[in-house]
């Protein structure tokens, strides 16, 4: 009974490490809602909001974003990815250099996570740990607005996360 506790516990540790990887930047940071992103069917990543005690999404207030990935990209990859999202949105940003420093190669499992300070600054952790802070006016509106705003590439995708 001891061993089965003790697994139960072990599998249990990193829901709650990553639910705590928001909350020691954002306290009273909640889970709002979860959603699985796919292309042509396959699942790229899981994806989860994190806002005050899970309120609906309100811009005007941080929120955290993690993105759990179910395959493995570079970082090539996801910098290339993300300018192509901003330029599909609205007008390219000056930040590559910003996100290469931000973005790093990850394997399937691996999780990110944005969590805005403001409307011109982004955090970014990897695994938990910071890669970086994104500085450019709007960037979180811009960054965020990826996956959150009205103009996603999933609309039901982006329901699922705002919780709705």
């Amino acid at each position: 009974m001891r061993r089965y506790v003790a697994l139960l516990w072990l599998l249990l540790i990193p829901v709650s490490a990553q639910a705590n990887t928001v909350a020691s930047v954002l306290p009273d940071a909640e889970l709002r809602g979860a959603a699985t992103y796919r292309f042509l069917g396959f699942p790229l990543y899981k994806a989860r909001l994190f806002t005050p005690s899970g309120a609906p999404l309100d811009w005007s207030k941080d929120f955290g974003l993690e993105l759990q990935y179910m395959r493995n990209l570079t970082q090539y990859d996801l910098v290339e990815g993300t300018m192509r999202e901003f330029a599909r949105v609205g007008a390219p940003l000056p930040v590559r250099d910003q996100l290469t420093t931000c973005f790093n190669d990850v394997r399937k499992g691996d999780r990110y996570t944005a969590i805005s300070n403001g409307q011109n600054k982004i955090s970014f952790l990897l695994n938990g740990r910071r890669t970086c802070t994104l500085s450019h006016p709007q960037i979180k509106s811009r960054f965020m607005g990826i996956f959150l705003g009205d103009n996603t590439r999933s609309n039901s995708f982006t329901r699922k996360l705002k919780g709705e």
